[in-house]
This record gives C-alpha cells, structure tokens and sequence, in this order.
C-alpha cells in the first residue's frame, strides 16, 4: 500500500516537473537557437504545473536535482504524444545525427569482428589508414597498446576506440599475412565521408541501379554525381532502390524527386494544426526528367522515402514495385535546448501531390500497438498477397494519368512482388544464421586477397568470381567441417541462393565495397527481377 501511495502521489509531480522544466528550457532554446517564439510552450502566472514545479522546488522534504528530473520525465511526456515525437538527451544527439550529416572523424575503414577479431574489409581510398599503409585483410590485434583480439569486446567499443577527435592519432598493432611480427602504424584520425548511396551501377543493357540507405546532407549532390557517371556508361532507365530507407532530410528527398519531375509538378505539401499549407513544386532543372525509372520499396522504405515514391507515382513519372511501404507521415521540427538535447515534435502532416495523407493510423499512448503493425501486416499474409491489403473507397485518389491510388498509410507500389522464401531451406538457414556462410567469404578473402584488390570493375569482379568454378562446393565441405552436414536436396534448391550470398560477400571485400554485394545479389532478387521486366516492357511498348 506505501508504494502504490508514492507512485499515486509522486509520479504526476515528476510529470509535471518535467513539463514545465521542458517548457523552461524551450522558451530558453527559442531565445537563444532561432526557433519561432509561436512554436514554443508559453509561461502561464496561473499554471499549475509552474505552481506544481514551485512546490517541489520550495516545499518538498529533499532537495530535488530537476535537471536528473527532467531527464526522466520528458520521455514519459513525449510518449504520450505520437509515435514519431521524441527527446533525444544529449548524449545520444551526437550519434544519432552523425550518420545524417555526411561524415565523422576517425581512421577510414570498413570492418567487422566476425571472429572476434578486427578484420578489415577495405580502407578508405585517401583515408587516414590508406596513407600509413593499412589493407584490407588486416587484423587489428592492438589498439593504443592495448590487446583487442580475442577479447570479446563489442564491436561498439572498438567503433568508439577509432573514432576520436580529427588531428588526434590512434596507434594499432596489425597482424598481416606472411609478415610473423605485428606490424606497427600510427593513424592521424579526420574526416571520414559518409555515402548515402551505397551502390550506383550499371545493371542490365542501359538499365542502371542506384542503391539509396538514407537521405543526409550529401544524398542530392550524390545523386548527381552517380546519374551523371550512369548516362556516360549509357544508362537511359534507372532502378531506385529505397528499400530499408527509414528516411532522413525533407530537404534532400525533395531535391532529389526534383532531378526525375518537370517544372511545376508538386512534390509534396506539409499541413499544420491550423491547416496552413507549404508547397513545394519542382523547378525544372532536374538531370533526369525524361529517364524511365522504378522505385523499388518495402515495409522499411518510411518518410522521405515515401514522399520521393509517392511524388513519382502521383506524377505518373515512376512505376513503384515492390511491397507496402512503412506509412510515416508526420513532421518533426527539431528544438535544441542549450545543454545539448532536442526535442523533436510532430508540427504536420506530409501529403502527397494527389492529397494523400502517408501517415497510418496509430492511438495516441499506445505505441506498442503501432510498432507491431508490420507483425499484425506478416501476420495478416500482406507480405505474401495484395489481396491480403485492404483500403477504404474513401481514401480512393486518382492521379492526372488516370491511375488509382490510396492513402490511409504507406505507399502501396503499382505492381506487388511477395516476400520470396523459395529457395530458403532448413540448410540454407542454419549456415547463414550460424555465420558460417560470412566466415567462409572472409578466409576466401584472405587467399585471394591480391586478386580481390586488384578488382577495379564489376566486370572485373565477375570474372573472377565466373573462374572459380569450386566455390559452392567447397563451401559445403567447408560448412561440414563446422557442424553442418550436407543436406543435398535442399543444397540443390538452394543453391543459387548460396551462390549469390558468397559472390556478395566476397564482392564487398574488393575497393567496389557495396557495389560488389548488390552486382551479384541482384539475379536472385525478385523485386529487382520484376523492375528489369517492367523497364525492358516499357521500352518495347514505346
């Protein structure tokens, strides 16, 4: 009974601690960060949470540390909002804006700790490492005198031991093959960019395909660049992959639908509490504004990923293939306050050039219903039908070219491609998930490792790879050695599955890096499949 009393009595002091220490550092983050006084909570003399705040302050038996308070009680608060609403401390700002805003300071190498040792895949060309002589296929057994290998240290302390402040050094000990003794290097750390194109290719005859992870700070001048080197190669139609994008920058998803849409086509309007609208219409410089494109999405594609498909499919000037995108539809405006945290609070709606609202529906307070959507969508077989997928007449909408299109959530694409688990056996399943099928990639590496780093092209890595005629079954005796029988018919079924898994692998270990993976994933790919089938049809039909 004592504890349920406290809890009744304290928990909406704290909350309403928090509120007002919110709203306090709010009014003092407008004041100081240029944020609009009108989006800012606003004193009240006869509030009840100031007078509650004053209580606590003047009046309760202990002192109470209300910064510590805050921390607690302002996620409680924003969780009783939208989904999407949410204080980030200051402690997570750094890490959570880093990979949007298109670089970090640290050594210059792509790596993993598959055996709990630090192998790098492949060193930043003009990167810290890459001037002091670091290579692929090294180990890095010491970091600062310190031993790292073989030591079970997560791989997010190892992240956190490289990166450090630009100018600073870091001194590793390398374990490199054919040399007995550890090989020493100090690393000035710097800049290090981050792509958010992970992959820009030519794919199939004058099909090329752009891999896009994420809209930061360099996605527009990126998509530039790998339409511009795509057209010199003869590319005329475009695959753009967004799926597993969760988003990112407006700004950079508007720029980007920009290159693809003719002057004046709307590509989105934001709508706020008091339904005032901003526009935003392409200007007609766009690079790629006759190129036939397919946008490629999935339950992960959210937010600016589905304004890009949805501007497309709206404007009738891009097929979208794939699966029902993930339906985030909110706006969030993002208030600094002055000890480094921010509150990022939902102040619109998106809606796409035919009115569609992106956003699915959720209740306010029960965010554990609305992050099991995707489950409840599994469950209702609508990763495996469209007839599974369901829409109110009401939210019918057509677009200028007489097509049908739905709101209410997510981006339903032009043409449905179901989850593929064909060739996926209890075999396949056990190598993969055991890691067995990445570890064999890595020590393939390791003995071709001149070959692989003499890779410059995708033909190039093609050709290796086509040489090898032993891979696949080498790797079934290599997996047996590990504890994984050979189970023939379900090998036989999956083997092209297999073999395209070790391709990639073995694919991202070359300079090509992600581009190595996706050139060799892509032939047992099926929504890929359907979007080479679909450019290759529109090209007959015109």
């Amino acid at each position: 009974m004592y504890n349920n009393s406290i809890r009744t009595v304290v928990f909406p002091l704290l909350l309403a601690a928090g509120v007002v220490a919110g709203a306090a550092l709010g009014l003092y983050a407008g004041r100081h960060s240029g944020v609009p006084q009108a989006f800012l909570p606003q004193e009240r003399a006869d509030s009840k949470l100031l007078q509650t705040l004053s209580l606590i302050e003047n009046k309760y038996v202990d002192p109470v540390p209300m910064d510590s308070l805050a921390e607690h009680v302002i996620p409680l608060l924003v969780g009783e909002l939208d989904p999407h609403s949410v204080y980030i401390p200051a402690a997570e700002m750094a890490v959570m804006n880093e990979s949007l805003e298109g670089e970090f300071d640290g050594i210059g190498v792509v790596f993993n700790m598959a055996t709990d040792t630090v192998i790098v895949l492949n060193v930043i060309a003009q990167g810290p490492s890459d001037k002091v002589g670091v290579r692929a296929g090294d180990r890095i057994i010491e970091i600062d005198d310190s031993l790292v290998a073989g030591r079970k240290i997560p791989q997010n302390d190892i992240v956190r031991r490289l990166r450090g402040p630009r100018g600073t050094t870091v001194r590793l000990g390398l374990e490199r093959q054919r040399i007995p003794e550890l090989v020493e290097v100090e690393v000035v750390r710097g800049a290090i960019p981050i792509k958010s194109i992970e992959s820009a290719f030519r794919i199939e005859g004058s099909i090329g395909y752009i891999k896009l992870g994420q809209f930061a700070r360099t996605t527009a001048v990126e998509m530039r660049r790998a339409l511009a080197l795509l057209r010199a190669e003869g590319v005329d139609r475009l695959i753009f992959d967004l799926r597993g994008n969760a988003g990112g920058f407006l700004d950079q998803a508007i720029a980007v639908a920009n290159e693809f849409l003719h002057k004046g086509q709307l590509i989105v309007y934001t709508e706020d509490r008091n339904k005032e609208q901003l526009r935003e219409y392409a200007d007609g410089t766009g690079t790629a504004q006759e190129m036939e494109v397919a946008v490629l999405i999935d339950e992960g594609s959210a937010s600016s990923s589905e304004i890009l498909a949805g501007a497309l499919q709206d404007n009738d000037r891009g097929t979208i293939v794939g699966r029902r995108s993930f339906g985030k539809g909110l706006v969030q405006q993002q208030v600094p306050y002055p000890d480094g945290s921010a509150l990022r609070l939902t102040t619109a709606r998106y809606y796409t050039p035919t009115g569609r609202s992106i956003q699915k529906p959720y209740t306010i307070g029960r965010d554990a219903d609305y992050e099991e959507e995707l489950w409840n969508r599994y469950r209702n077989n609508e990763f495996f039908s469209a007839d599974s997928i369901r829409f109110a007449d009401s939210l019918r909408f057509v677009t200028p070219g007489g097509k049908v299109v739905y709101g209410g959530g997510g981006i339903m694409p032009d043409f449905f491609v179901p989850a593929d688990t064909t060739d996926v056996t209890d075999y396949f399943v056990e190598v993969a998930g055991r890691n067995i099928l990445y570890r064999y990639t890595i020590e393939y590496a390791d003995r071709h490792r001149d070959a692989l780093n003499a890779v410059e092209t995708v033909a190039q890595l093609k050709e290796l790879l086509d040489s090898d005629k032993t891979l696949v079954n080498n790797f079934i005796r290599y997996a047996a050695l590990k504890g994984v029988e050979p189970q023939y018919a379900e090998i036989a079924r999956s083997r092209r599955l297999i073999e395209a898994q070790l391709r990639a692998y073995i694919g991202r270990n070359t300079k090509l890096e992600d581009t190595g993976f996706y050139a060799n994933i892509y032939p047992v790919d099926k929504v890929i499949g359907r979007a080479i089938e679909i450019l290759n049809d529109k090209q007959t039909d015109d």
